[in-house]
């Protein structure tokens, strides 16, 4: 589609129907991820036009614009090829950082780590603090920036129920196909296999495990840390994926008492 002006033009116009249609605020694009040099160029393209045609569509009718947001890459490269900063800032309201998704057994199946640490105790810069610290270097306003949090985790068997820490030897995915679970799964977990729990104050997460079933997670002291964080650089916050509009309810109650 962004590699085509007519398609471009027939995505864009769609989706501002849609949203006036449903009286929406505004509209969030979720591409994950542009991963070639032309899909970059691409996807800055068609931020452009998209806020060319939002600000169009408000003149026209006299209406406020459509807020426009996105879910971007962890980072503002994606794997050493650089992101159009400068059309991403000038386009969107603000960017919705992915700071989560860092590991899982569907993609590092052999070791237990924090799937959305805020920091890390290796040499890698997975984390949200490099992330966030990246896009702001690269001279993306902060404060058009969400640090995003799952509410969600990972689950991995372990291949010994006596090494059961961070970044510990693992043989794929447990609970799910690939692993992935819901943070009421998690709790129901805890609860009926009076799980252990810890949390790791140096890299900002959860973990849980009883037998050879561990689980990475953010949960009550690995929230309220990351909500502190964003005070740090002027930016915000974002949660993803909370299916129970219960759980979701008690949730952004939390995230607004921390």
């Amino acid at each position: 589609m962004a590699s085509q002006p007519a398609r471009r033009k027939s995505f864009i116009d769609s989706s501002i129907r849609l949203a006036r249609n449903n009286n929406f605020h505004g509209l969030d694009l979720d591409w994950e991820y542009p991963s070639t040099t032309t899909e970059i160029a691409n996807y800055g393209t068609l931020l452009t036009e998209w806020r060319a045609a939002v600000a169009n569509e408000s003149q026209t009718t006299g209406r406020v614009a459509l807020l426009l947001t996105a879910a971007v890459f962890r980072s503002s490269d994606y794997y050493s090829l650089p992101l159009p900063v400068q059309k991403i800032s000038n386009s969107l309201d603000w960017i919705n950082v992915m700071t989560y998704d860092f590991y899982g057994p569907g993609w590092s199946p052999s070791f237990t780590a924090p799937p959305a640490g805020l920091y890390n105790v290796t040499a890698s810069q997975i984390n949200g603090d490099a992330g966030i610290r990246a896009w702001i270097q690269s001279g993306f306003p902060a404060n058009k920036i969400a640090l995003g949090l799952p509410f969600y985790g990972y689950a991995w068997r372990l291949v010994n129920s006596n090494n059961n820490g961070l970044f510990a030897a693992a043989n794929g995915a447990a609970i799910s196909t690939y692993g992935d679970v819901s943070y009421g799964q998690i709790k129901s977990f805890i609860a009926n296999n009076s799980a252990r729990c810890v949390f790791n104050g140096t890299v900002v997460t959860d973990y849980c495990y009883s037998g050879t079933t561990w689980i990475g997670y953010d949960d009550v002291r690995s929230v309220s840390t990351k909500v502190g964080f964003p005070s740090m650089v002027s930016m915000n916050i974002i949660v993803g994926a909370i299916h129970n509009q219960q759980l979701r309810r008690s949730f952004i109650k939390f995230i607004q008492r921390s």
